[in-house]
């Protein structure tokens, strides 16, 4: 249970800390990369809640940027701020010590400004295609699953830090039998909210992008990152909107 505590504290800006009785150790930090995809079942629940409460009153394209605020809000642009380095970091830097060195430092680069207007922008206007009732059912299946991908990174790269040079202060372990199908179930089971058998052909865009992503961390500073792990969870939920986004403009 505290392990879980610690997944929620740590991914989102929730006051759950207060929880004094039930407050987590730091021992409990360095496995919420395995409870990651279940704080997904918040933050979906939340952008899709939005979503659809704001397109009552408001027209669609204003609700889905106020539900992509939303999340945002409740993360703290947590992942998009590593998706930032991860730009700043492969963009700016020549080699392995290069690209950890850039991506540990807090400043934003032109590469990650760059990158992160594409992404919202690529975002809000997938999202803005997708009917309301598509765009809920995919946001709230989504967004657990690529967090699933994301939280097994450390079962196939090595990190590429130390704890004493993670900004973290800890480094991520890989994943057990048990754990990985803990992560699997949670990442897993909100897909079945997908409407029909062929929106599961969109899967194959984030799976091809996740691996092509682990190819590139692994040909560039031989390992991973938890700035790598937000970059691998945006894009592959990116590519995952672009997908079903595809199927609904060829009618499959």
């Amino acid at each position: 249970m505290k392990q879980i505590l610690a997944a929620f504290i740590y991914f989102t800006r929730l006051p759950l800390w207060r929880i004094t009785w039930l407050r987590p150790g730091p021992e409990a930090f360095d496995k919420v990369l395995f409870f990651w995809p279940l704080t997904g079942w918040l933050t979906a629940g939340v952008m899709a809640g939005v979503l659809w409460l704001d397109t009552q009153i408001l027209p669609y394209s204003v609700a889905v940027l106020l539900a992509i605020c939303a999340r945002l809000l409740l993360t703290g642009a947590f992942h998009e701020d590593g998706l930032s380095d991860f730009f700043d970091g492969f963009g700016g830097g020549r080699d392995r010590e290069k690209i950890l060195t850039i991506m540990k430092d807090s400043h934003v680069g032109a590469y990650g400004v760059i990158g992160l207007i594409l992404y919202f922008l690529l975002l809000y206007t997938v999202l803005s295609h997708l009917p309301l009732v598509v765009a809920v059912a995919v946001i709230i299946g989504t967004d657990p699953f690529c967090k699933f991908l994301g939280s097994t990174v450390s079962s196939i790269l090595p990190y590429a830090r130390t704890a004493e040079t993670n900004k973290a202060g800890f480094v991520y372990p890989s994943m057990t039998v048990g754990t990985f199908l803990i992560s699997f179930i949670c990442g897993t089971l909100p897909l079945l909210l997908l409407p029909g058998f062929a929106w599961c052909c969109a899967l194959v865009l984030p799976v091809i992008v996740y691996f092509l992503l682990l190819l590139f961390m692994k040909t560039k500073i031989g390992g991973f990152t938890g700035d790598c792990c937000g970059a691998v969870f945006t894009l592959c939920e990116l590519s995952f909107y672009i997908g079903i986004l595809i199927l609904v403009t060829t009618g499959i």
